[in-house]
């Protein structure tokens, strides 16, 4: 008998990325609706990814299968 793999959870996959160096990086929320309503430079800074804290990272690590 083989070992089971962990999969991976499609959801998580779309929303987090982990950058070369290990971290898990996800994307500003509050980007894609009533940009109008926002100044140039809130729209320029949710523009870059963020990293998650340690206890965010190591709940989503999971999901991630990592």
């Amino acid at each position: 008998m083989g070992k089971i793999k962990q999969k991976t959870k499609k959801s998580a996959k779309k929303r987090f990325k982990v950058s070369s160096s290990g971290k898990i990086m996800m994307k500003h929320s509050h980007r894609s609706h009533q940009a109008h309503s926002k100044t140039t430079k809130q729209k320029r800074h949710l523009k870059h990814d963020v990293q998650l804290t340690k206890s965010m990272a190591k709940r989503h690590r999971y999901t991630l299968g990592k």
